[in-house]
């Protein structure tokens, strides 16, 4: 079992953790009805039709897809796409505090998150710290494989020589939480950034503001 004292990286989901990414910001306003766009998200452009972008699908080719298997709803569906950067709220900067004096203390951070391969420039055109913050990103579109596939953790051990044993994980995902725990990862499930900041004093990793 890993203790505090053997942690020598950690892995930081972005969405949900470090980055504020929601369809309901952009579809607020293309469909004020509530009932419709709750209709919309769970039953046309659902969670399971994004994860297949996070997983490699073109997103073009997606909404194209989509789009055309749903006339009714063409022109809202390509928005996902077409105005896709207005799903993003902003950068959860307490989140990102925690994790700059991480660094600043010279532990090393990398980041594995699903995102569509896409979507990712958009995102790091207006947020440059999703690279710039880490010693390495796994995207999963880039890598056409996604959380919890125990595979792309495989990857990003592979790629930065880290040890599950010695990697502290942290995601707001229980699945993905789950996953890695099960591959020796020592893990958070994210909530909130004074949880996570008592964890990581916990560990030693952080050190009293």
């Amino acid at each position: 079992m890993t203790t505090a004292s053997q942690i020598r990286a950690v892995v930081f989901d972005l969405g949900g953790v470090l980055l504020d990414w929601d369809p309901e910001y952009l579809y607020r306003g293309l469909i004020p009805d509530e009932a419709q766009r709750r209709r919309f998200l769970t039953s046309v452009c659902t969670p399971a039709w994004n994860y297949e972008m996070d997983a490699g699908r073109s997103v073009p080719e997606a909404v194209a897809a989509l789009a055309a298997e749903h006339p009714e709803d063409a022109e809202w569906i390509n928005a996902w796409w077409a105005r896709w950067p207005e799903m993003l709220g902003g950068e959860f900067s307490d989140t990102v505090s925690l994790a700059r004096r991480l660094a600043d203390d010279g532990v090393a951070l990398y980041a594995l998150t699903n995102f569509a391969a896409d979507t990712w420039p958009l995102a790091v055109e207006r947020f440059p710290f999703l690279e710039s913050l880490f010693d390495g990103v796994v995207v999963s579109g880039h890598e056409r494989l996604a959380k919890p596939d125990r595979r792309i953790f495989d990857v990003l051990n592979n790629r930065y020589n880290l040890n599950p044993h010695s990697t502290a994980f942290i995601d707001d995902s229980a699945a993905n939480v789950d996953a890695a725990a099960a591959l020796g990862y020592l893990t958070h499930n994210y909530t909130t950034t004074a949880r996570l900041e008592k964890w990581l004093t916990s560990l030693g990793l952080l050190r009293t503001a």
